[in-house]
């Protein structure tokens, strides 16, 4: 499975004027009561963070041995998150969307935010600033 990974029903297209906004069956225009958007964000978008992250790396929490709990990393949600994943890589991340098995926000690659969605299968472990 891809690394970015993305659950294309629980994500939406949502971060540029150029995508149109989701409409499940039984919400027009989007998610319940964020009419063509996420939840808490001003107008149905969200923009990506306007500073980098933290300047350290934080030690890697107790990894677990199954997938991370979608609550769990929820409570991570528009903070600054370090991520481990199974394959050793490891990423400043910030996540604006849980879903049931992925999670959708921006990474750090050094120099700016990129977009990037992942299976939550896919990390050991996680932590939140």
């Amino acid at each position: 499975m891809d690394a970015n990974y993305i659950d294309s029903y629980y994500y939406p297209r949502f971060l540029d004027s150029q995508f149109p906004s989701p409409s499940f069956p039984g919400s027009p225009g989007g998610f319940p009561g964020s009419p063509g958007g996420f939840p808490g964000s001003p107008g149905g978008l969200q923009q990506a963070p306007t500073s980098p992250p933290p300047a350290f790396i934080p030690q890697q929490q107790t990894a677990t041995p199954f997938a991370v709990d979608p609550g769990a990393i929820s409570l991570c949600l528009f903070r600054n998150t370090y991520i481990w994943l199974r394959n050793g890589s490891s990423f400043w991340y910030y996540p604006i969307f849980v879903g049931p098995r992925s999670v959708a926000g921006f990474r750090w690659n050094g120099r700016f935010w990129t977009i990037f969605g992942i299976d939550t299968r896919r990390i050991v472990s996680f932590t939140c600033f």
